[in-house]
């Protein structure tokens, strides 16, 4: 089953933040990951959620992600995105039963 990492994402440092997307979608392929959403239009349908910008990558199974995630080689990839703005971000199953 396919497991999904949502991201929000609010940039206050642009340059060091552009330097990251230049090294993820590497880093994604190798762990069988894909950008299903980055960035876009949003809406705002229930709840007050207003994220700045949404990320969303698939990846083959929820252990794939977090190999992903916690791997070494994007570990200082993840620190550039920290040190470039704040973000939350989850990992959700796509089972749905």
């Amino acid at each position: 089953m396919p497991a999904y990492m949502i991201v929000e994402v609010e940039t206050t440092d642009e340059a060091l933040m552009a330097e990251y997307r230049k090294h993820t979608p590497g880093l994604v392929a190798k762990f069988g990951g894909k950008f299903i959403v980055r960035g876009g239009k949003t809406r705002t349908l229930e709840g007050g959620w207003t994220p700045p910008r949404v990320v969303v990558l698939e990846f083959p199974s929820y252990e794939a992600a977090e190999k992903f995630y916690e791997s070494p080689e994007y570990k200082p990839v993840l620190e550039m995105r920290l040190k470039a703005g704040k973000s939350k971000a989850i990992l959700v199953d796509g089972h749905s039963g």
